[in-house]
């Protein structure tokens, strides 16, 4: 076996013993916050191999997230023209007020304008 693979294997079992028992919950989120950090870190200073990397990261956000007492709730919230409803984590932004398609000029069309350009004057 590749002594840097061993080494990267070596490194995701360590780690994800230290998250392990860490997988208390916490009152205080800034010591699991810097920890995660850290573990991110880690993972990507390692030399490994991108799907190792990323479950490295992977465990680092789970583990972080049983400190936390889970991941955010899902709430769902009703656009402004309470067309749609929009489920997003809870703490998360709104979504936008208002429509961002206009019609053409000629009616025959809606033109969805990008998030950061208004319309034009008709």
């Amino acid at each position: 076996m590749n002594p840097s693979r061993i080494h990267a294997a070596l490194l995701c079992l360590g780690l994800g013993t230290a998250l392990t028992a860490a997988a208390q919950p916490s009152q205080n989120p800034a010591p699991a916050q810097q920890r995660y950090e850290r573990e991110v870190a880690a993972c990507n200073n390692s030399n490994m191999a991108a799907p190792a990397r990323e479950a490295c990261i992977r465990a680092a956000g789970n583990a972080l997230d049983r400190t936390l007492g889970g991941p955010p709730a899902n709430v769902a919230v009703p656009s402004a023209d309470g067309r749609a409803t929009v489920v997003t984590p809870a703490g998360s932004t709104s979504p936008s007020s208002g429509s961002d398609a206009v019609p053409s000029s000629d009616g025959r069309a809606t033109i969805v304008l990008p998030a950061d350009r208004a319309a034009t004057p008709r």
